[in-house]
């Protein structure tokens, strides 16, 4: 009986990872897609800029591929942050317990995080204030990043 419960421990492990990471993937790029495309921005830059993080700004010379290459460095991204409130769930029972709060605040601790450690280390700026990096910031990580992560795990640690 011990075998089943850590096979259904990690599977639910991997589905409130899986979903949690995928959901704010789509919500969040979704989100800079529609803000910033609604202010007259290439769409095809919107993936690029985050391919710039690692190819610098010829990112913006390379087509559909760079933009392919932004996409699954965003997901990685997203994956990277369910697997983070996941593990930390696990010993911090309100993070499961209180999705709501908790999402909330892990989704501003990720844009805290993003742009004041990852985008300097990167070499990028800090888009300047507007209502798109307002949507796609501080406003927006609460509810397309923080909270369907912590929806994810709450849902799959019952």
């Amino acid at each position: 009986m011990p075998a089943m419960t850590a096979i259904t421990s990690s599977s639910r492990a991997f589905a409130a990872i899986f979903w949690g990471g995928l959901t704010c993937g789509i919500l969040d790029l979704a989100s800079a897609l529609v803000a910033y495309g609604a202010r007259g921005a290439k769409l095809i830059r919107i993936p690029q800029s985050i391919a710039s993080g690692l190819l610098g700004p010829d990112a913006y010379k390379g087509g559909a591929g760079t933009a392919i290459l932004g996409v699954a460095l965003h997901f990685f991204i997203a994956f990277g942050a369910a697997t983070v409130y996941y593990i930390a769930s696990r010993s911090m029972g309100l993070l499961r317990d209180r999705p709501v709060i908790c999402g909330f605040l892990y989704g501003e601790m990720v844009y805290l995080f993003m742009n004041f450690v990852v985008l300097p280390l990167a070499g990028l700026h800090r888009p300047p204030l507007s209502i798109a990096s307002l949507v796609t910031g501080p406003v927006g990580h609460l509810f397309f990043v923080g909270l369907p992560i912590a929806l994810a795990v709450h849902h799959y640690s019952k």
